[in-house]
């Protein structure tokens, strides 16, 4: 039986992006700085010359799956600092016309299906929300808490008990870039 040799994977580090390698890993950028602690045992993160290296030895399927979903939330750390994330909404409405309005860190959907109560959204992290007419824009650089604050949107204005055929109101996610 063959013993597997050692994995490694390489992200190189864009110009203008600082990392430190500590308990946590920290990624410093021209929009903003991430930090974020990889616990995975067996996956072992070191930053050489001009590059992040993910190493693992005698690695099992488990091993593997790590390296690369650690590879894949480096890379979008990465892409967030240098880039960010903004997600693109629409505000759809047939029946009433709804308001919407972003407060601290919770955005209020009012007259959704003519409601007397308002409907609340919360936005996560340091994600940024803008309405502007019918459009709702979500920039953060954390990918995730971008795309929870959009989840968050979409779901509070989740029609029940009405045919969606008809009530197609609500606010939908039109692109991602």
């Amino acid at each position: 039986m063959a013993v597997a040799a050692a994995i490694m994977e390489e992200i190189n580090i864009p110009e203008g992006v600082e990392v430190i390698i500590d308990d946590n890993i920290s990624i410093k950028g021209p929009n903003g700085q991430i930090s974020r602690k990889f616990t995975y045992p067996n996956v072992k993160i070191k930053k050489e010359n001009n590059s992040i290296v993910l190493k693992t030895s005698f690695p099992k399927k488990k091993d593997k799956s790590m390296i690369g979903t650690t590879k894949a939330h480096l890379n979008n750390m990465i892409k967030g600092v240098t880039d960010g994330f903004t997600y693109n909404m629409k505000i759809v409405f047939a029946h009433f016309p709804m308001t919407v309005k972003t407060d601290k860190n919770k955005v209020s959907i009012d007259n959704f299906l003519g409601e007397r109560h308002p409907r609340f959204a919360n936005i996560v992290g340091d994600a940024k929300v803008s309405v502007k007419g019918d459009e709702v824009t979500i920039t953060g650089v954390n990918k995730e808490d971008v795309g929870q604050t959009m989840a968050n949107l979409e779901q509070a204005t989740k029609i029940k008990g009405r045919d969606p055929r008809v009530f197609q109101d609500g606010i939908y996610l039109l692109s991602k870039e």
